[in-house]
């Protein structure tokens, strides 16, 4: 049953429109639609990403989304590209070098979008 779901992962925005031109423009996304409420939906892998607006301050200041990805260091270049900044840190046991953390078996990227939720790119390593 839940097994077989579709996800849809909700992020709280502040501006849906704001934070859609953010999803579709530097992350590449296709927006599919926009609810009632003023959510806006976008395709990602094999569920959705809905944008749903809420007050400010609801945004969370840990990892909200991780888009698990081939190619790290191509992605974090061509994110750049597109005007994304990437976080660059060294505390609790991570340092970041060029952006990318190597967690061992996973190497991994954060960044916040326009609304200051906080993203992840991560790798698998083999």
């Amino acid at each position: 049953m839940l097994t077989e779901s579709t996800i849809t992962t909700m992020l709280p925005v502040t501006d849906a429109e704001r934070a859609g031109r953010f999803y579709a423009d530097s992350l590449g996304l296709r927006r599919t639609s926009t609810g009632e409420d003023g959510t806006v939906y976008f395709e990602a892998g094999a569920g959705a990403i809905g944008l749903r607006p809420m007050p400010d301050g609801t945004q969370s200041e840990n990892t909200a989304l991780s888009f698990e990805v081939g190619d790290l260091d191509a992605e974090v270049r061509t994110l750049e590209g597109r005007g994304v900044r990437f976080q660059d840190f060294e505390a609790d046991g991570i340092k970041t070098v060029g952006h990318i953390a190597d967690l061992g078996k996973e190497r991994a990227a954060w960044f916040n979008d326009s609304e200051g939720n906080v993203l992840c790119l991560h790798e698998v390593v083999a």
